[in-house]
């Protein structure tokens, strides 16, 4: 997948008043129902704003994507794009996944969507508001699984869903959302911990200033929302692998804390002008948990102490970043269309477009991921993999064609194996 711009600089905020970064509100809510029955019981009083996050990133996963280049009024996000990691969620969506001893080895991508199973629709409706799992983001000590209906579909659940009284307790002590909430979907993205961002790691819930000043308790103690909070549950910045975007009027940068040029050295602060503070401030990443840096499906490889299938993964750990001049732009290869290849034959999925004559842009440290996925030969179109089955079987071929299928209506593709960034 593409260069990943490394998140934590845009979360930038050092410092904000004492007052904001005070202990986190709960907010009682046994008095306001008896028991909790579902998003059916939030619904009663917040409809409006399940409304207000309907038409979200967080639940369309696609949306306005002014920043990608020839997106041309298209509305993009992980639903009709693909990366080099786990590929498209359409073709995995929901389920359970066992190997031969009955451990469960996925469920699919809508473990990190938030919603309960149901794919987003574009048309608002009854079914999709109730589709909204509130308490994913909102709840503390909540958990969920997946569970089989008697229809042969999926749905999430509470864990505590035969506890009335447990679940009652957990849906009753509603916070905003705190960084343990945003962690546990954005630190396992990729199908494991930092797999995929390399530097949102699980260990941010509870760290030292020495690991990130931001997060640290004995730090600044700041929440992801403390920055990336918009308004109507849209939420700010874009990752440079992202392709929708919330809020692309209402832009996050560290300046939105931090002066322009916060040195007392003049040489410093003039190398902000072009260079930006997370090319300084993130000299490495990956620093306590390895990450992803190179998947290559057409190697399929067995790890038999999970009794497991997966391809073929090379991890890095303290990392140092690559570097390109960045102006908030990005250039991405469509579904469905023609790739488009560097001299070099590789085939870029998503890559910044500015160069140094570009006098917006600045030099940004970037995560470079390499992969290696299947094309379509007639129509050199990307094809995802149906990797749900294959973590059980390792039957490349079938991930294949059931990726095509779900992607194209394509049976029986002919491919060939490419490199990509």
């Amino acid at each position: 997948m593409r260069l990943t711009k490394l998140a934590l600089l845009v979360l930038a905020v050092a410092s904000l008043t004492s007052g904001a970064m005070a202990g986190r509100q709960t907010y009682e809510h046994q008095e306001y129902f008896e028991h909790y029955e579902g998003t059916a019981t939030c619904l009663e009083c917040h409809e409006e704003e399940a409304e207000s996050f309907f038409h979200s990133q967080h639940y369309q996963w696609q949306g306005d994507a002014p920043d990608i280049e020839g997106a041309d009024g298209r509305k993009l996000g992980k639903l009709n794009t693909m990366n080099d990691f786990c590929t498209y969620p359409v073709a995995n969506w929901i389920g359970r996944t066992t190997n031969a001893g009955g451990t469960i080895l996925s469920r699919g991508c809508s473990a990190c969507h938030a919603g309960l199973g149901k794919m987003p629709e574009p048309e608002l409706s009854r079914e999709q508001l109730e589709n909204i799992d509130c308490l994913i983001c909102h709840a503390k000590g909540y958990r969920r699984e997946v569970y089989e209906l008697e229809d042969g579909g999926w749905e999430w659940r509470p864990i505590l869903w035969k506890n009335q009284r447990g679940l009652d307790s957990v849906a009753g002590r509603i916070v905003r959302p705190e960084r343990t909430m945003c962690l546990r979907c954005h630190s396992g993205a990729g199908g494991g911990p930092n797999f995929k961002r390399g530097d949102i790691e699980y260990v941010m819930k509870e760290c030292e200033p020495e690991f990130d000043v931001h997060m640290a308790a004995s730090g600044n103690d700041l929440h992801c929302v403390d920055c990336h909070e918009g308004e109507d549950h849209r939420v700010r910045g874009r990752g440079a692998d992202l392709s929708g975007t919330d809020l692309p009027d209402n832009r996050l940068d560290c300046t939105g804390c931090h002066d322009a040029e916060p040195h007392d050295i003049a040489a410093l602060d003039h190398h902000t002008k072009r260079v930006h503070c997370t090319a300084c401030h993130i000299p490495t990443f990956a620093k306590a948990d390895s990450t992803d840096m190179r998947r290559d499906w057409s190697t399929p490889k067995y790890y038999e102490e999970e009794d497991k299938y997966t391809a073929t993964i090379t991890f890095g750990k303290d990392v140092v970043p690559v570097y390109a001049w960045f102006d908030g732009r990005t250039r991405s290869q469509f579904m469905g269309e023609k790739v488009w290849r560097r001299k070099d034959g590789v085939i870029p999925i998503m890559t910044p477009v500015a160069d140094r004559g570009d006098k917006k842009a600045k030099i940004y440290p970037f995560k470079l991921h390499q992969g290696v996925l299947p094309l379509l030969k007639d129509k050199e179109w990307l094809i995802p993999l149906e990797v749900e089955e294959f973590f059980a079987d390792g039957e490349l071929e079938h991930a294949v064609a059931a990726g095509a299928k779900a992607a194209y209506g394509i049976e029986h593709p002919e491919f060939t194996w490419v490199e990509v960034i």
